[in-house]
Protein backbone atom coordinates (compact mmCIF):
# COMPACT_ATOMS: atom_id res chain seq x y z
CA UNK A 1 0.00 0.00 0.00
CA UNK A 2 1.66 3.37 -0.72
CA UNK A 3 1.86 5.95 1.68
CA UNK A 4 0.67 9.62 0.71
CA UNK A 5 1.74 11.20 3.92
CA UNK A 6 4.27 13.48 4.18
CA UNK A 7 5.59 16.37 6.59
CA UNK A 8 6.82 19.84 5.34
CA UNK A 9 9.15 21.61 7.70
CA UNK A 10 7.45 24.53 9.13
CA UNK A 11 9.61 27.72 9.94
CA UNK A 12 12.43 27.39 7.54
CA UNK A 13 12.52 30.72 5.37
CA UNK A 14 15.18 29.31 2.35
CA UNK A 15 15.40 27.22 -0.64
CA UNK A 16 15.62 23.99 -1.33
CA UNK A 17 12.78 21.98 1.24
CA UNK A 18 10.72 19.87 -0.16
CA UNK A 19 7.60 17.47 1.57
CA UNK A 20 9.10 14.55 3.29
CA UNK A 21 7.21 11.33 2.59
CA UNK A 22 6.64 9.64 6.41
CA UNK A 23 6.03 6.15 5.37
CA UNK A 24 8.67 3.09 4.75
CA UNK A 25 10.53 3.38 1.71
CA UNK A 26 10.63 -0.49 0.13
CA UNK A 27 11.77 -0.98 -3.59
CA UNK A 28 10.28 1.76 -5.39
CA UNK A 29 7.85 3.57 -3.16
CA UNK A 30 7.18 4.75 0.04
CA UNK A 31 4.37 2.91 2.16
CA UNK A 32 2.61 2.68 5.33
CA UNK A 33 3.30 0.19 7.74
CA UNK A 34 0.70 -2.84 7.39
CA UNK A 35 -0.55 -2.54 10.74
CA UNK A 36 -1.01 0.83 9.78
CA UNK A 37 0.32 2.54 12.96
CA UNK A 38 2.34 5.66 13.41
CA UNK A 39 5.26 7.03 15.91
CA UNK A 40 5.11 9.96 17.31
CA UNK A 41 8.09 12.51 16.16
CA UNK A 42 9.05 15.27 18.84
CA UNK A 43 10.61 18.48 18.91
CA UNK A 44 13.18 18.69 21.95
CA UNK A 45 13.29 22.13 21.71
CA UNK A 46 9.68 22.88 22.93
CA UNK A 47 8.48 18.86 23.58
CA UNK A 48 5.18 19.52 20.68
CA UNK A 49 4.72 16.25 18.51
CA UNK A 50 5.86 17.82 14.54
CA UNK A 51 4.12 14.60 13.09
CA UNK A 52 4.17 10.88 12.85
CA UNK A 53 5.92 8.39 10.49
CA UNK A 54 5.09 4.71 9.51
CA UNK A 55 5.68 1.93 11.89
CA UNK A 56 7.40 -0.93 10.13
CA UNK A 57 6.12 -4.50 11.38
CA UNK A 58 8.42 -7.60 10.91
CA UNK A 59 6.58 -8.31 7.45
CA UNK A 60 7.47 -4.53 6.39
CA UNK A 61 11.25 -5.67 7.60
CA UNK A 62 11.17 -9.18 4.88
CA UNK A 63 9.53 -7.12 2.85
CA UNK A 64 12.48 -4.84 2.79
CA UNK A 65 15.06 -7.72 2.16
CA UNK A 66 13.14 -8.50 -0.26
CA UNK A 67 13.54 -5.37 -1.88
CA UNK A 68 17.19 -5.00 -1.57
CA UNK A 69 18.20 -8.96 -2.75
CA UNK A 70 16.32 -8.14 -5.57
CA UNK A 71 17.87 -5.34 -6.44
CA UNK A 72 21.66 -6.42 -5.40
CA UNK A 73 22.53 -8.32 -8.43
CA UNK A 74 22.58 -5.24 -10.81
CA UNK A 75 23.74 -2.86 -8.41
CA UNK A 76 26.67 -4.98 -7.69
CA UNK A 77 27.31 -5.75 -11.23
CA UNK A 78 26.99 -1.43 -12.13
CA UNK A 79 30.68 -0.48 -13.51
CA UNK A 80 32.35 1.51 -10.48
CA UNK A 81 32.41 5.06 -12.44
CA UNK A 82 28.39 4.81 -12.56
CA UNK A 83 28.36 4.19 -9.04
CA UNK A 84 30.79 6.82 -8.29
CA UNK A 85 28.83 9.51 -10.26
CA UNK A 86 25.40 8.45 -8.79
CA UNK A 87 27.20 9.10 -5.19
CA UNK A 88 28.68 12.70 -6.35
CA UNK A 89 25.49 13.52 -7.42
CA UNK A 90 23.93 12.49 -4.20
CA UNK A 91 26.79 14.88 -2.26
CA UNK A 92 25.70 18.02 -4.35
CA UNK A 93 22.04 17.56 -3.43
CA UNK A 94 22.70 17.39 -0.02
CA UNK A 95 25.03 20.98 -0.03
CA UNK A 96 22.02 21.86 -1.93
CA UNK A 97 19.68 22.04 0.42
CA UNK A 98 22.42 21.59 3.30
CA UNK A 99 20.29 25.00 5.25
CA UNK A 100 16.99 23.22 4.77
CA UNK A 101 18.32 20.24 6.00
CA UNK A 102 20.46 21.87 9.09
CA UNK A 103 17.27 23.32 9.99
CA UNK A 104 14.94 19.94 9.92
CA UNK A 105 17.90 18.22 12.07
CA UNK A 106 17.65 21.16 14.75
CA UNK A 107 13.35 20.27 14.47
CA UNK A 108 13.75 17.33 15.31
CA UNK A 109 17.54 16.59 17.55
CA UNK A 110 17.15 19.99 19.33
CA UNK A 111 21.15 20.64 18.45
CA UNK A 112 22.34 24.04 17.78
CA UNK A 113 22.08 25.60 13.68
CA UNK A 114 25.48 25.74 13.68
CA UNK A 115 25.92 22.12 15.14
CA UNK A 116 23.36 21.25 12.64
CA UNK A 117 25.04 22.69 9.40
CA UNK A 118 28.22 21.45 10.39
CA UNK A 119 26.55 17.53 10.59
CA UNK A 120 24.96 18.02 6.81
CA UNK A 121 28.38 19.52 5.50
CA UNK A 122 30.13 16.42 7.54
CA UNK A 123 27.88 13.55 6.10
CA UNK A 124 27.65 14.80 2.48
CA UNK A 125 31.74 14.36 2.50
CA UNK A 126 31.00 11.01 2.72
CA UNK A 127 29.28 10.72 -0.53
CA UNK A 128 32.23 12.70 -2.01
CA UNK A 129 34.65 10.53 -0.36
CA UNK A 130 33.51 7.06 -1.86
CA UNK A 131 32.62 8.50 -4.97
CA UNK A 132 36.27 8.63 -5.41
CA UNK A 133 36.84 5.38 -3.49
CA UNK A 134 34.23 3.50 -5.54
CA UNK A 135 37.03 3.40 -8.23
CA UNK A 136 39.77 2.07 -6.50
CA UNK A 137 38.36 -1.48 -4.49
CA UNK A 138 41.67 -2.88 -6.06
CA UNK A 139 42.41 -6.18 -5.95
CA UNK A 140 46.07 -8.28 -5.13
CA UNK A 141 48.15 -10.58 -7.93
CA UNK A 142 51.35 -12.04 -6.45
CA UNK A 143 53.40 -15.38 -7.09
CA UNK A 144 53.02 -17.79 -4.31
CA UNK A 145 56.05 -18.39 -2.84
CA UNK A 146 56.33 -21.66 -4.08
CA UNK A 147 56.29 -20.89 -6.85
CA UNK A 148 53.68 -23.13 -8.13
CA UNK A 149 50.80 -20.36 -8.92
CA UNK A 150 50.25 -16.88 -8.74
CA UNK A 151 47.13 -15.48 -6.10
CA UNK A 152 44.82 -13.52 -7.43
CA UNK A 153 42.71 -11.66 -4.72
CA UNK A 154 39.44 -9.82 -5.65
CA UNK A 155 37.27 -7.57 -3.58
CA UNK A 156 33.23 -8.37 -4.26
CA UNK A 157 30.61 -6.41 -2.39
CA UNK A 158 29.54 -8.51 0.60
CA UNK A 159 25.93 -8.61 -0.16
CA UNK A 160 22.71 -6.88 2.22
CA UNK A 161 23.31 -4.88 4.46
CA UNK A 162 21.60 -3.69 7.63
CA UNK A 163 22.26 -0.81 8.52
CA UNK A 164 21.18 0.60 12.14
CA UNK A 165 21.71 4.22 13.63
CA UNK A 166 21.45 6.30 16.05
CA UNK A 167 19.79 9.81 17.10
CA UNK A 168 22.48 11.92 17.68
CA UNK A 169 24.16 12.46 14.31
CA UNK A 170 20.48 11.53 12.05
CA UNK A 171 22.39 12.83 8.76
CA UNK A 172 26.12 11.58 9.25
CA UNK A 173 25.20 8.19 11.00
CA UNK A 174 23.44 7.41 7.94
CA UNK A 175 25.98 8.68 5.46
CA UNK A 176 28.91 7.16 6.64
CA UNK A 177 27.24 3.82 6.28
CA UNK A 178 25.19 4.26 3.20
CA UNK A 179 27.97 5.60 1.08
CA UNK A 180 30.30 2.63 1.35
CA UNK A 181 28.08 0.44 1.08
CA UNK A 182 26.79 1.88 -2.48
CA UNK A 183 30.58 1.96 -3.16
CA UNK A 184 31.12 -1.59 -3.03
CA UNK A 185 27.70 -2.67 -4.75
CA UNK A 186 25.99 -3.46 -2.20
CA UNK A 187 22.42 -3.14 -1.74
CA UNK A 188 21.23 -1.91 2.31
CA UNK A 189 17.99 -1.39 4.77
CA UNK A 190 18.48 1.64 7.18
CA UNK A 191 16.85 1.41 10.43
CA UNK A 192 17.16 5.02 11.73
CA UNK A 193 16.15 5.88 15.43
CA UNK A 194 12.56 7.00 16.19
CA UNK A 195 13.85 9.97 18.11
CA UNK A 196 15.15 11.02 14.58
CA UNK A 197 13.98 9.52 11.30
CA UNK A 198 13.05 12.53 9.59
CA UNK A 199 16.59 13.53 8.31
CA UNK A 200 17.02 9.85 7.28
CA UNK A 201 13.62 10.10 5.47
CA UNK A 202 14.42 13.72 3.72
CA UNK A 203 17.91 11.91 2.83
CA UNK A 204 16.14 8.85 1.06
CA UNK A 205 14.11 10.82 -1.00
CA UNK A 206 17.56 12.70 -1.94
CA UNK A 207 19.13 9.48 -3.05
CA UNK A 208 16.58 8.43 -5.03
CA UNK A 209 16.02 11.59 -6.93
CA UNK A 210 19.78 11.83 -7.56
CA UNK A 211 19.69 8.34 -9.14
CA UNK A 212 20.24 5.62 -6.81
CA UNK A 213 17.64 2.91 -8.22
CA UNK A 214 14.62 1.77 -6.47
CA UNK A 215 15.64 -1.49 -3.70
CA UNK A 216 19.35 -0.11 -4.02
CA UNK A 217 18.56 1.56 -0.16
CA UNK A 218 15.61 1.07 1.75
CA UNK A 219 14.11 2.34 4.97
CA UNK A 220 12.35 0.95 7.69
CA UNK A 221 11.45 2.62 10.92
CA UNK A 222 9.87 0.70 14.53
CA UNK A 223 9.20 0.70 17.32
CA UNK A 224 9.73 -3.03 17.47
CA UNK A 225 13.26 -2.91 16.45
CA UNK A 226 14.52 -5.82 18.35
CA UNK A 227 11.71 -8.47 16.54
CA UNK A 228 12.34 -6.57 13.16
CA UNK A 229 15.93 -6.40 13.38
CA UNK A 230 16.29 -10.03 14.31
CA UNK A 231 14.12 -11.35 11.47
CA UNK A 232 16.33 -9.30 9.12
CA UNK A 233 19.25 -10.72 10.88
CA UNK A 234 18.24 -14.07 10.88
CA UNK A 235 17.63 -14.05 6.46
CA UNK A 236 20.01 -16.02 5.15
CA UNK A 237 20.03 -13.24 2.03
CA UNK A 238 21.23 -10.54 4.62
CA UNK A 239 25.45 -10.75 4.78
CA UNK A 240 25.97 -7.30 6.61
CA UNK A 241 25.56 -5.91 10.04
CA UNK A 242 26.76 -2.02 10.65
CA UNK A 243 25.61 -0.63 14.02
CA UNK A 244 26.22 2.49 15.98
CA UNK A 245 24.49 2.86 19.21
CA UNK A 246 25.44 1.59 22.72
CA UNK A 247 27.36 -0.95 23.77
CA UNK A 248 24.31 -2.79 25.65
CA UNK A 249 22.66 -2.91 22.51
CA UNK A 250 25.35 -3.79 20.19
CA UNK A 251 26.07 -6.92 22.55
CA UNK A 252 22.94 -7.98 21.44
CA UNK A 253 23.28 -7.36 18.41
CA UNK A 254 26.74 -9.37 18.26
CA UNK A 255 24.47 -12.24 19.33
CA UNK A 256 22.01 -12.01 16.99
CA UNK A 257 24.38 -12.04 14.19
CA UNK A 258 26.14 -15.04 15.29
CA UNK A 259 23.45 -17.50 14.43
CA UNK A 260 23.52 -16.42 10.54
CA UNK A 261 27.52 -15.48 11.24
CA UNK A 262 26.68 -12.43 9.79
CA UNK A 263 30.03 -9.45 9.44
CA UNK A 264 29.96 -6.77 11.84
CA UNK A 265 30.97 -3.71 12.12
CA UNK A 266 29.82 -2.09 15.50
CA UNK A 267 30.73 1.33 16.52
CA UNK A 268 29.94 1.41 20.71
CA UNK A 269 30.18 3.91 23.15
CA UNK A 270 32.50 5.84 24.30
CA UNK A 271 34.26 7.54 27.65
CA UNK A 272 36.84 9.91 26.06
CA UNK A 273 39.48 11.21 28.37
CA UNK A 274 40.69 15.05 27.48
CA UNK A 275 44.49 15.24 29.03
CA UNK A 276 46.06 18.54 29.29
CA UNK A 277 49.37 18.85 30.55
CA UNK A 278 51.23 21.69 32.35
CA UNK A 279 52.84 22.78 28.91
CA UNK A 280 50.01 22.88 26.69
CA UNK A 281 48.55 26.39 25.60
CA UNK A 282 46.20 26.98 27.52
CA UNK A 283 44.17 28.77 25.14
CA UNK A 284 44.07 26.10 22.42
CA UNK A 285 43.49 23.69 24.93
CA UNK A 286 40.32 25.69 26.24
CA UNK A 287 39.13 26.33 22.38
CA UNK A 288 39.76 22.12 21.95
CA UNK A 289 37.95 21.30 25.26
CA UNK A 290 34.41 23.68 23.57
CA UNK A 291 34.49 21.56 20.66
CA UNK A 292 35.46 18.05 22.12
CA UNK A 293 33.10 18.69 24.93
CA UNK A 294 30.21 21.18 23.50
CA UNK A 295 29.46 19.62 20.36
CA UNK A 296 25.97 18.71 19.68
CA UNK A 297 26.03 19.73 23.65
CA UNK A 298 27.85 16.58 24.17
CA UNK A 299 25.86 14.51 22.77
CA UNK A 300 28.49 12.41 20.65
CA UNK A 301 30.09 9.36 21.52
CA UNK A 302 33.48 11.10 20.99
CA UNK A 303 32.77 13.63 23.69
CA UNK A 304 35.13 14.67 26.05
CA UNK A 305 33.80 12.31 28.90
CA UNK A 306 36.73 12.56 32.18
CA UNK A 307 39.11 15.56 32.48
CA UNK A 308 42.31 14.97 33.32
CA UNK A 309 43.82 18.25 34.01
CA UNK A 310 47.61 18.63 35.51
CA UNK A 311 47.76 20.35 38.92
CA UNK A 312 50.35 23.25 37.38
CA UNK A 313 47.37 24.54 34.99
CA UNK A 314 44.28 22.69 36.50
CA UNK A 315 42.73 25.61 38.17
CA UNK A 316 43.47 28.63 35.28
CA UNK A 317 41.80 25.43 32.94
CA UNK A 318 38.62 25.45 34.96
CA UNK A 319 38.27 28.93 35.44
CA UNK A 320 38.71 29.50 31.84
CA UNK A 321 36.66 26.97 30.90
CA UNK A 322 33.66 27.78 33.24
CA UNK A 323 33.89 31.82 31.73
CA UNK A 324 33.42 30.13 28.02
CA UNK A 325 31.27 27.49 28.66
CA UNK A 326 29.02 30.00 31.43
CA UNK A 327 28.50 32.46 28.77
CA UNK A 328 26.65 29.84 25.61
CA UNK A 329 22.93 30.73 25.30
CA UNK A 330 20.93 27.50 25.91
CA UNK A 331 17.76 27.46 23.74
CA UNK A 332 15.85 26.33 21.09
CA UNK A 333 17.67 24.63 18.41
CA UNK A 334 16.49 26.61 15.30
CA UNK A 335 17.01 29.72 16.91
CA UNK A 336 20.15 31.23 15.49
CA UNK A 337 21.19 32.83 18.31
CA UNK A 338 21.34 29.47 20.31
CA UNK A 339 24.66 27.99 21.15
CA UNK A 340 23.65 24.71 23.44
CA UNK A 341 20.64 23.15 22.38
CA UNK A 342 18.02 20.87 23.59
CA UNK A 343 18.58 17.09 24.80
CA UNK A 344 17.09 14.54 23.26
CA UNK A 345 14.25 13.74 25.56
CA UNK A 346 13.49 13.82 29.51
CA UNK A 347 15.52 10.88 29.87
CA UNK A 348 18.53 12.54 28.85
CA UNK A 349 18.09 15.19 31.40
CA UNK A 350 17.47 12.53 34.31
CA UNK A 351 20.43 11.00 33.58
CA UNK A 352 23.04 13.65 33.06
CA UNK A 353 21.48 14.49 36.56
CA UNK A 354 21.88 11.48 38.14
CA UNK A 355 25.52 11.55 36.94
CA UNK A 356 26.19 14.88 38.64
CA UNK A 357 24.15 14.46 42.07
CA UNK A 358 26.64 11.37 42.44
CA UNK A 359 29.46 13.03 41.82
CA UNK A 360 28.48 15.55 44.48
CA UNK A 361 26.96 13.17 46.88
CA UNK A 362 30.91 11.50 46.89
CA UNK A 363 32.73 14.80 47.38
CA UNK A 364 33.15 16.68 43.82
CA UNK A 365 32.09 20.39 43.38
CA UNK A 366 30.20 22.46 41.42
CA UNK A 367 31.69 25.49 39.56
CA UNK A 368 29.19 26.25 36.85
CA UNK A 369 25.07 24.80 36.24
CA UNK A 370 24.39 21.06 38.02
CA UNK A 371 20.63 21.99 37.57
CA UNK A 372 18.37 21.03 34.70
CA UNK A 373 16.95 24.31 32.72
CA UNK A 374 13.45 25.07 33.01
CA UNK A 375 10.78 23.51 30.61
CA UNK A 376 8.73 23.67 27.74
CA UNK A 377 12.01 21.35 25.78
CA UNK A 378 14.72 19.15 27.83
CA UNK A 379 17.42 21.11 28.13
CA UNK A 380 20.27 20.93 30.84
CA UNK A 381 22.88 24.12 31.16
CA UNK A 382 26.65 23.85 30.78
CA UNK A 383 28.39 23.07 33.78
CA UNK A 384 31.10 22.29 35.09
CA UNK A 385 32.32 19.80 38.07
CA UNK A 386 35.69 19.67 39.41
CA UNK A 387 37.35 17.35 42.53
CA UNK A 388 35.52 14.57 40.55
CA UNK A 389 36.91 11.34 43.14
CA UNK A 390 37.22 7.76 42.51
CA UNK A 391 34.61 5.59 42.04
CA UNK A 392 32.00 8.58 41.03
CA UNK A 393 29.73 7.21 37.72
CA UNK A 394 30.57 9.79 36.22
CA UNK A 395 34.03 8.75 35.40
CA UNK A 396 32.68 5.52 34.11
CA UNK A 397 29.54 6.15 32.14
CA UNK A 398 28.53 8.39 29.21
CA UNK A 399 27.53 11.24 30.46
CA UNK A 400 25.88 12.99 26.98
CA UNK A 401 25.22 16.31 27.81
CA UNK A 402 26.88 19.33 28.29
CA UNK A 403 28.95 18.51 31.70
CA UNK A 404 32.75 18.90 32.14
CA UNK A 405 33.97 16.76 34.84
CA UNK A 406 37.34 17.45 35.60
CA UNK A 407 40.03 15.81 37.76
CA UNK A 408 43.94 16.78 38.41
CA UNK A 409 47.02 14.48 37.68
CA UNK A 410 50.64 14.64 39.01
CA UNK A 411 52.72 13.30 36.51
CA UNK A 412 52.68 11.53 32.57
CA UNK A 413 52.54 8.08 34.36
CA UNK A 414 49.23 8.72 36.28
CA UNK A 415 47.29 10.34 33.50
CA UNK A 416 47.84 7.32 31.03
CA UNK A 417 46.87 5.19 34.13
CA UNK A 418 43.88 7.39 34.40
CA UNK A 419 42.66 7.67 30.86
CA UNK A 420 43.04 3.78 30.45
CA UNK A 421 41.25 2.96 33.25
CA UNK A 422 38.02 1.97 31.35
CA UNK A 423 36.29 -0.70 29.32
CA UNK A 424 35.75 1.71 26.25
CA UNK A 425 38.33 3.15 23.79
CA UNK A 426 36.55 5.08 21.45
CA UNK A 427 38.43 8.24 21.36
CA UNK A 428 41.00 10.40 23.31
CA UNK A 429 42.42 13.85 23.28
CA UNK A 430 45.89 14.75 24.65
CA UNK A 431 47.23 18.70 24.68
CA UNK A 432 51.16 19.43 25.70
CA UNK A 433 53.79 21.83 23.95
CA UNK A 434 55.73 18.38 23.71
CA UNK A 435 55.35 16.99 20.72
CA UNK A 436 57.31 13.83 21.58
CA UNK A 437 55.51 13.09 24.80
CA UNK A 438 52.27 14.04 23.09
CA UNK A 439 52.59 10.74 20.69
CA UNK A 440 54.97 8.68 23.35
CA UNK A 441 51.44 9.07 25.03
CA UNK A 442 49.10 8.55 22.07
CA UNK A 443 51.05 5.71 21.42
CA UNK A 444 50.31 3.94 24.78
CA UNK A 445 46.47 5.27 25.24
CA UNK A 446 44.12 2.56 24.61
CA UNK A 447 41.28 4.32 22.08
CA UNK A 448 40.71 3.50 18.54
CA UNK A 449 41.52 7.13 18.08
CA UNK A 450 43.57 10.31 19.33
CA UNK A 451 42.88 13.87 19.06
CA UNK A 452 46.98 15.43 19.94
CA UNK A 453 46.33 19.14 20.19
CA UNK A 454 43.33 19.04 18.68
CA UNK A 455 39.59 19.09 19.61
CA UNK A 456 37.83 17.02 16.45
CA UNK A 457 39.09 13.96 15.58
CA UNK A 458 36.28 12.50 12.77
CA UNK A 459 37.16 13.08 9.24
CA UNK A 460 35.63 10.90 6.20
CA UNK A 461 38.99 10.23 5.28
CA UNK A 462 39.87 8.86 8.57
CA UNK A 463 39.53 5.30 10.15
CA UNK A 464 37.15 5.78 12.76
CA UNK A 465 36.12 3.28 15.24
CA UNK A 466 37.20 2.16 18.70
CA UNK A 467 38.79 -0.67 20.46
CA UNK A 468 37.90 -2.88 23.55
CA UNK A 469 34.05 -2.70 24.55
CA UNK A 470 33.77 0.40 22.00
CA UNK A 471 33.45 -1.39 18.80
CA UNK A 472 34.61 -3.81 16.04
CA UNK A 473 35.74 -2.53 12.29
CA UNK A 474 36.30 0.98 11.22
CA UNK A 475 33.93 3.84 9.39
CA UNK A 476 35.30 6.47 7.20
CA UNK A 477 38.57 5.77 5.16
CA UNK A 478 39.20 3.06 2.83
CA UNK A 479 38.75 0.64 5.24
CA UNK A 480 35.30 1.90 5.75
CA UNK A 481 34.82 0.36 2.54
CA UNK A 482 36.85 -2.28 2.86
CA UNK A 483 34.17 -3.40 5.63
CA UNK A 484 31.48 -3.92 2.73
CA UNK A 485 33.81 -6.08 0.45
CA UNK A 486 34.59 -9.84 0.63
CA UNK A 487 38.17 -10.89 -0.31
CA UNK A 488 37.81 -13.82 -3.03
CA UNK A 489 41.13 -15.69 -3.36
CA UNK A 490 41.33 -17.72 -6.61
CA UNK A 491 44.64 -19.65 -7.37
CA UNK A 492 45.75 -19.39 -10.93
CA UNK A 493 48.39 -20.78 -13.34
CA UNK A 494 49.36 -19.90 -16.35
Amino acid sequence: MTENTSYSVSGFSGEGGFPIPTGLLIGAEWREGREGNRIDVLNPSTGETLTTIADGTVEDGIAAVDAASAAAAEWAATPPRKRATILLACYEAMVERADWLAYLISLENGKALPDARSEVMYAAEFFRWYAEEAVRINGELAMAPAGGNRIMVQYQPIGVSLLITPWNFPAAMATRKIAPALAAGCTCILKPATETPLTALAIGEILRNAGVPDGVVNIINTRKAGPVCSAILHDPRVRKLSFTGSTPVGRTLLKEAADSIISCSMELGGNAPFIVFDDADLDAAIEGAMVAKMRNGGEACTAANRFYVQEGIHDAFVEKLAARMGALKLGAGTDPATQCGAMINPKAVEKIQSLVDDAVAKGASIVLGGKPGEGPGFYYPPSVVTGIPDGAEILSDEIFGPVAAIRTFSDQEQAIAMANDTEYGLAAYVYTADLRRGLQVSERLEYGMVALNRGLVSDPAAPFGGVKQSGLGREGSHHGLIEFTEAKYIAVTW
